[in-house]
């Protein structure tokens, strides 16, 4: 009679020596209901990449007065290939929400963050990360100082690209231009001055009045004239 032990050693053997095909049948089953693939628009379809870095964001909150975490995953520089406009896009990691989402104008100025060499903070009028218009102040911290140099450099890459190329800005720097040449035009013909006029006024006064004098003067020489020859 064989031990417990044995017995187990002998049932492992035959299952090893057993059938192979029956060791590693997996068996498929075919799905009920077959989905169809989606193809999912991110709006990103119209814009190229000029930068992607990896970083975390932070918001201010007005209402606490401190800096809460946004997210953290891959920010991005977006240009759009007609219009020249550039957005910061953020999504988070794993989820893919938008934590970031707005556009860069000239005027946006890139601080640095609390002394940091890795750290930047500027101020936003339109965000439109929540799916609602709302002005953030914005923080970023990125992984070390020469990824921050990158952003930052990119970031005034992208500005002077909206500044320059950007329809809405070139529109605005050509009425500018087209004022000052109309009061340049307009100063090239000044009106006389009410001085000069009051002036031109005063000498044609004089002169009537010594005309009139002149006539006066005349009239007596006249009169006397006359009471001569009488």
């Amino acid at each position: 009679m064989s031990s417990p032990c044995e017995e187990s050693v002998r049932r492992n053997s035959e299952s090893e020596s057993g059938d192979p095909e029956a060791t590693e049948h997996d068996p498929h089953f075919e799905p009920i209901v077959s989905l169809p693939l989606v193809d999912i628009q991110t709006h990103e379809e119209d814009e190229e990449e000029l930068a992607k870095i990896r970083a975390r964001l932070y918001r201010y909150d007005t209402g606490d007065h401190e800096w809460k975490e946004r997210g953290t995953g891959d920010v991005k520089l977006l240009r759009h290939k007609l219009n020249n406009t550039v957005r910061v896009v953020m999504r988070r990691d794993k989820t893919l929400k938008v934590c970031a989402n707005h556009f860069i104008t000239p005027d946006i100025r890139m601080n640095v963050h609390c002394g940091s060499d890795r750290a930047f903070n500027w101020s936003v009028f339109a965000d439109y990360a929540d799916e609602t218009c709302k002005q953030e102040l914005l923080a970023i911290k990125l992984g070390n100082p020469q990824n921050a140099e990158l952003w930052k450099a990119k970031f005034a890459e992208a500005q002077e690209i909206v500044r320059t190329k950007c329809s809405l800005y070139c529109q605005d720097q050509s009425s500018d231009d087209e004022s000052s040449i109309t009061r340049s035009e307009d100063t090239d013909t000044p009106e006389p001055k009410s001085t000069e006029k009051s002036s031109i006024n005063e000498k044609s006064d004089k002169d009537d009045e010594t005309d009139s004098d002149g006539v006066v003067l005349k009239l007596k020489e006249l009169k006397v004239e006359n009471k001569k020859s009488d």
